[in-house]
């Protein structure tokens, strides 16, 4: 298993207890339009996110992810360079 399927993995498990419809996660799920996340939503699931891998998601970056895999690459990227 690579960092990434790791990272995909932790990133599952925290998207757990928001996905109220069961919706089966995958590279290309949206957070808007698979999860219908709202704001309140996004931003306790960011703070999670954040928390668990010890980086922080700038509200640019937060803009510009809108699946499960941006969300991976964005956290892999932000862990390498920390």
């Amino acid at each position: 298993m690579t960092d990434r399927d790791q990272t995909f993995d932790k990133v599952a498990k925290l998207i757990e207890p928001f996905n109220k419809k069961g919706v089966k996660l995958g590279e290309t799920t949206s957070f808007a339009g698979d999860l219908e996340w709202d704001s309140l939503i996004v931003m306790d699931f960011v703070a999670s996110v954040e928390d668990e891998f010890d980086i922080l998601i700038t509200m640019n970056m937060q803009a510009e992810i809108e699946t499960v895999g941006q969300l991976v690459d964005a956290v892999e990227r932000l862990r390498n360079e920390g």
